[in-house]
């Protein structure tokens, strides 16, 4: 356990100088509270359920530089994100679920073998909702705001993974990333193993 939490410390001081608010959870209570996962067979139990689509999202799937790394195979649970219609065309909800100790999201990357190693958990709200809540502001945590995540037609590339304006924030706890504990990639992950080729992406913003 002392490891444990040396390890967390040292996550902590990557993502530079983000500090808990006062009902915000630590990140060995979100480790703590989420190290079941670890067994995905636990999370399908818990109501999480895969990407349709099984894609392990890689930086440059969404325009960004390789050298970030990737993110992973996504488990979600639509009931926090609000999710009750499939994508019509995108990904939408009306969620405002923040809470870490129970994140919307569990992100896996895909071994050799076949089995999956959880390497972070996430937190998403849609831009739409979120505001219609009377939130001014994106959410954070640890001080640290949320990623903005918005695709643009014009691209081929589809820059928010098929889902509608978005707010997110990953926390690599069961990885350690040198871009951050809170940067959306990570170059220690990868996609060697998974899909990452998402369904129509060569497509996207055609004719547009």
């Amino acid at each position: 356990m002392k490891q444990c939490l040396l390890g967390l410390a040292l996550l902590s001081s990557l993502a530079g100088p983000a500090v808990a608010g006062p009902a915000e959870p630590d990140l060995a209570a979100v480790r703590s509270a989420t190290e079941r996962f670890r067994d995905v067979k636990v999370a399908l139990a818990e109501g999480y359920i895969a990407d349709p689509m099984n894609v392990c999202d890689t930086a440059d799937m969404m325009g960004r530089p390789k050298e970030l790394g990737a993110m992973g195979i996504h488990y979600f649970r639509p009931d926090l994100l609000g999710i009750s219609a499939p994508p019509s065309p995108r990904v939408d909800g009306n969620g405002t679920h923040t809470d870490f100790l129970k994140p919307g999201i569990l992100i896996y990357e895909p071994q050799a073998d076949g089995s999956l190693e959880l390497v972070a958990v996430e937190n998403l709200v849609f831009a739409k909702a979120w505001h219609e809540a009377g939130n001014q502001r994106p959410p954070s945590f640890h001080g640290v705001e949320y990623d903005t995540m918005s695709d643009d037609p014009a691209t081929a590339i589809d820059e928010a993974h098929m889902f509608e304006p978005h707010y997110d924030r990953h926390v690599w706890l069961y990885r350690e990333n040198p871009n951050g504990v809170f940067a959306q990639f990570n170059p220690t992950v990868s996609c060697a193993h998974g899909n990452s080729k998402m369904a129509g992406h060569e497509t996207h913003g055609a004719g547009q």
